[in-house]
This record gives C-alpha cells, structure tokens and sequence, in this order.
C-alpha cells in the first residue's frame, strides 16, 4: 500500500512538480548526509564546526538574537539541522506529509537567506533566495493538482494512524540514514609538521604556488622578501575553494563573491564571510619550505 501511495503521489502530478520534487527533495538529502559524512560538523575542535558557524552568522544576521542562544547549544542544533534536511527530503521524494514538508523546506531556506547568506550582494549570487522561491512554488504547485482535496489543511492529521507512522517511518529512516553515513565519515587528519613542500631553490621571491595542506585541503603559498606564509583556500563563508587573483593581488570565491587579502593576513575585503581565511605555519628550513 505504501508503495502504491508513493509511485501515485509521483504520477499524479505534472513534469513541473516533478521536476521540482526531485531537484529540492534531492538536494534536502544530499545536505543532509554530506553534515552526516563530514567530520568537522560536530567537532567542536574544528574551524568547520556549526558552533564556529552559527558564531560567525550571528555578527551581522537579523536573526542574530536567535542565532547567540543557539551557539551554547550548538551540537544539538547541528544534529536537528542534520536530521531535519534528512527527513525533508526523505519526506519530499516519499510523499509523505507532503504539503508539511515543503512548508518546513521553505522555512530552512527562509533561515539560511537571514542568517547564512543575507549580506551576499548582488542577491543573486546567494542560493537561498533561489531555494525559497522553488519551495512556494512547489507548495501552490501541489496545493492545486491536490483538486478536490485542495482545500485539506497542510498539516499532518495525527489523528489518522496511517499517517502518523508514515511521519515515524520517515523519522526512523532519518535516523538510520544519519548514523550509517556518520560511520562512513573520515577522521580529521591530524596535522603534520615538518612536511616539505617545495625546495626553496625553485620558489624564488614574488613566487605563489597552490598545494595540498597536512590535513588534506588545498592551500596556497607565497614568499615575499618578508619570508613565507600560506592560507588555506578554503572560504571560511561556507567552504567553497577560493582561487589566488595575481592581477588583483586577492582570493576570490567562486560562490558568493567573497573575497580576501593575503598580503594582511587573509583579510576579508568584499562579501559575506565574516572571518579571515585561515593560516597554515610553514617556514624556510635548508633549502626547503615545510609546514611547522
């Protein structure tokens, strides 16, 4: 029966709906698991943390009054928002409680636009405005080809019993889904020091070279007449790989336009991230350059 309500909730409905069912379900559950996969998430040790997340968002967010109360509780936080992007979009490609889901898909996407990407200009280049707009139309889009049953209130009846352990089925698979990605997940490399990079008769002064970092990531070198310093090429908005600029003497982030200073410590210069771009110790020892 429940495989018969699903493939119906799929042939009812036109390309459109579909199209945007699958795109947002599908999209709500990759999120998911790539929090469920990604080491750092819950690592209160490390710079990707959702604690370190929520702390930077709320500096400059509408939402920041919400977003301060949030950081004690941060872990807790991050396993909703884990489970929660899950079960959206479990419930979106399943069909089940349908019209709430996308309601709750609209409203993870209202809170993203004021607390992750709000100041990101021109507005266009922020996801999360795209995302709430794909999610009402969704919501009008099954509203209306529901026909006859358009005018049923979206939320769940909990008093019907088949429902109610659809949602739980939904819930359980969540969780399961969770926990069996979160085994997969990779350990954060423990730095290493004394790694060499290049030999130092081959990166003369002026020179600027992109490399892999002890823990795995890319990162980007320089030397100066000042001696030798590196950054992590990783955007500390939310995680995209940043590219060096020569001409501008800048990173600059594909995603949201964001950008930073190496020649001052990886300063912010332009766009939403609000911290600077981390700092990877490297040093001259003989003729090579090593991580310290």
């Amino acid at each position: 029966m429940a495989r018969i309500s699903f493939l119906n909730s799929w042939r009812t409905q036109s390309t459109g709906t579909r199209v945007l069912r699958l795109m947002l379900g599908g999209t709500w559950l990759y999120g998911g698991l790539q929090k469920a996969l990604d080491a750092k998430f819950l690592d209160k040790a490390s710079t990707g943390y959702i604690g370190a997340q929520i702390t930077g968002f709320a500096k400059s967010s509408p939402l920041s009054f919400i977003l301060r109360r949030m950081i004690e509780h941060a872990t807790l936080a991050g396993w909703m928002i884990l489970l929660g992007e899950l079960a959206i979009g479990i419930a979106v490609l399943t069909g089940v409680a349908l019209q709430a889901a996308i309601i709750g898909g609209a409203s993870v996407s209202l809170i993203l636009w004021l607390s992750v990407t709000w100041h990101v200009y021109p507005y266009f280049l922020g996801s999360d405005t795209a995302y709430l707009v794909m999610w009402v139309a969704l919501f009008f889009l099954v509203r209306k080809e529901a026909g006859a049953r358009a005018g049923k209130s979206p939320i769940p009846n909990l008093s019907d019993r088949r429902e109610v352990l659809q949602m739980v089925g939904v819930g359980v698979t969540a969780v399961i889904a969770a926990l069996a990605a979160g085994g997969l997940k990779k350990s954060i490399p423990v730095p290493k020091t004394g790694v060499k990079i290049v030999d130092l008769s081959a990166f003369p002064v002026g020179s600027y070279a992109q490399f892999t970092a002890p823990d795995g990531s890319p990162a980007y070198l320089f030397r100066t007449k000042a001696g030798v310093f590196a950054y992590s090429a990783i955007c500390t908005h939310q995680g995209c790989t940043v590219g060096y600029n020569p001409s501008s003497n800048t990173f600059d982030c594909p995603c949201h336009g964001g950008k930073f200073n190496p020649a001052n410590g990886g300063a912010v210069l332009a766009g939403p991230p609000l911290a600077p771009l981390a700092s990877i110790k490297v040093a001259i020892q003989g003729n090579s350059i090593v991580t310290v």
